[in-house]
């Protein structure tokens, strides 16, 4: 079939959906339908999660992105047909003030900064973010919440219907997947709930990522760059930033971070191109001269950089909209990579303070502190966010109030996912001396049913226990290579002064989180008290003996990385009101 051909279809059926769309006038323009939706007696937000479950099939969509990786325009095609299918035009995002974020580590934290920023100025926000971590609903917010389930299930059947009218047997027409499914419901309840402004972060990539239909943002962000998702975006960092560039569109303003020079020039280069005006963000520091330090809602010095890019967005979002409270200007500083303007220098204003102090964002840098168990949880899967990862978690022990007596016990809760490198990501965590190292699936029960926000369609049990006992050996043979603390590296600060003799940690396996929180919290978790646990669960020789340690520790610190599923796995467990 000649190429031509392979886009007429397409093309045709566009038009025709956009003819049909055009018939509706103001309505199709708010986002509102003009079929009527169908009434679904006993629908419920369950329902619609399992429905939603149904258009996981994005494997062979990602295989996609991949082939046509150097042609991102054939994506926003795809997409475009799917917004008029959806009753929607490219022409009615405008009518939205979007500030677009992209980036491999920190964008999610950048957004939520940058949304309660612009909430503590009493605007009516949207944010659509990915993952969420225990519901589906969590994905869209409106002023800082996720949406009811009530809301959810009032805009999703109204979409699914309309998307499932319009689709035909052919490759051509089909349902959208999952996380497009859920970027048009997120478009659809803006504009229906009329916020002031969305808050949209990109999924894996930026110029081909399905959010980049977006043609008017208000302004972009990008914040830190490293090697993630290598199969789908490129082997280094630098493809990697012109994929991440490719959300620039010209005349809009955009704002990123210090990067490494590569990364930067790549950025600074892609802006130029299509004639973008990129800044880099001067660092926290710079804004807090002359005033009182600036209080962050999130922990961890890197959370430092994301908080610096947001109150740029921030700002140059009240700027345009003629905002008299944007923050006095100081004497600005040349920029010493003199690769791009530096952005900015300028006191937070009061709102924008409050914003920063009273952002949360769970799973990153969150942590729980119940009994004897203190849970530090950061859905770092990345070496750079792992690398960060580690610095906050050995500052917080570090800082942590010591018990008069007793043992103190460090334990690992890990898993990866996709195409990461789980062995260069438990090498980081090494220097951190864990007790124990426990390993599972992102999957919160054995069985999923009557849990459809966790359901993952595309893995199998075994195939996820394969991976994870593939984690166990990659962390024993980490294990029998250390021989100790390397030159000039601290010790654990849970350890005795004196250098301790090389030692060995001890590792298990459990087939999903439950089981692994049992094991690790032995009842003492006063909030996580499930039933008794499966006989024969605890019957490993190293599960028995450590049972008896970890009932007798007078503080058990407990990390829980890898993977930001896993982290909304072990959250649905400890704080079931998240499920409510």
């Amino acid at each position: 079939m000649s190429q031509a051909r392979r886009h007429l279809r397409p093309a045709l059926f566009l038009a025709a959906v956009s003819a049909r769309v055009a018939t509706t006038g103001v309505a199709a323009r708010r986002g509102l339908s003009a079929w009527p939706a169908p009434q679904e007696p006993g629908m419920e937000y369950q329902d619609a999660v399992r429905a939603l479950n149904t258009l996981q099939t994005n494997a062979g969509y990602l295989e996609q992105v991949k082939r046509q990786r150097g042609d991102p325009q054939a994506q926003l095609e795809a997409m475009k047909l799917y917004l008029a299918r959806s009753g929607l035009q490219v022409e009615d995002l405008d009518q939205l003030n979007i500030i677009h974020v992209t980036g491999t580590k920190g964008k999610g934290s950048t957004c939520a900064f940058t949304e309660r920023i612009l909430r503590s100025y009493g605007l009516k926000t949207g944010f659509f973010s990915s993952p969420h971590l225990v519901q589906v609903r969590e994905r869209i917010r409106i002023n800082g919440q996720p949406i009811s389930p009530e809301l959810f299930t009032k805009h999703f059947w109204p979409l699914y219907h309309r998307l499932e009218e319009t689709k035909d047997s052919s490759s051509y027409v089909s349902m959208p997947a999952y996380f497009r499914f859920l970027t048009l419901m997120a478009f659809h309840v803006f504009l229906q709930e009329k916020v002031d402004l969305a808050v949209v972060e990109v999924g894996i990539g930026g110029a081909y990522d399905c959010t980049n239909i977006i043609r008017k943002p208000a302004v972009c962000g990008i914040s830190s760059l490293g090697i993630d998702h290598t199969s789908i975006l490129g082997d280094t960092v630098e493809e990697i930033a012109w994929q991440k560039g490719g959300i620039f569109k010209r005349g809009v303003p955009a704002f990123t971070v210090l990067q490494p020079d590569g990364p930067l020039a790549v950025l600074r280069d892609r802006a130029q191109q299509i004639s973008c005006p990129l800044y880099l963000c001067p660092p926290l520091e710079a804004l807090e001269e002359g005033g009182p330090p600036l209080t962050l809602g999130l922990e961890g010095e890197h959370q430092r950089s994301n908080a610096a890019l947001a109150l740029q967005l921030a700002r140059c979002w009240l700027q345009q909209k003629d905002y008299r409270g944007i923050g006095e200007l100081k004497v600005s500083r040349p920029s010493l990579l003199r690769q791009m303007p530096l952005a900015p220098v300028f006191l937070p204003t009061t709102h924008m303070r409050h914003g920063l102090r009273d952002t949360e964002w769970l799973g990153r840098t969150q942590v729980l502190r119940r009994g004897p168990l203190t849970w530090y949880l950061d859905g770092a899967h990345t070496a750079s966010s792992m690398q960060a990862c580690v610095r906050w978690f050995r500052q917080a022990l570090h800082r942590r109030p010591r018990p008069s007596r007793g043992s103190e016990v460090l334990v690992l809760l890990f898993n990866s996912t996709g195409d990461r490198d789980p062995a260069a990501l438990l090498k980081l965590l090494q220097p951190c001396q864990f007790d124990y190292a426990v390993f599972c699936p992102n999957l919160t029960e054995v069985s999923t049913v009557g849990n459809a926000d966790q359901q993952n369609f595309m893995v199998t049990l075994d195939q996820v226990l394969l991976r994870c006992l593939a984690h166990q050996q990659h962390w024993s043979r980490l294990d029998e290579e250390q021989a100790g603390p390397e030159p000039g590296e601290p010790t654990s600060s849970l350890l005795a002064p004196h250098p301790p003799e090389p030692r060995s940690t001890s590792s298990l396996v459990f087939s999903c989180i439950s089981h692994a929180l049992l094991w690790i919290s032995q009842g003492r978790d006063p909030v996580f008290q499930p039933p008794s646990p499966p006989q024969g669960l605890f019957a490993h020789p190293v599960a028995g003996s450590g049972a008896g340690v970890l009932r007798e520790a007078a503080a058990i610190h407990v990390l829980v990385t890898g993977s930001l599923h896993l982290v909304g796995g072990v959250l649905k467990l400890l704080e079931p009101a998240l499920s409510q």
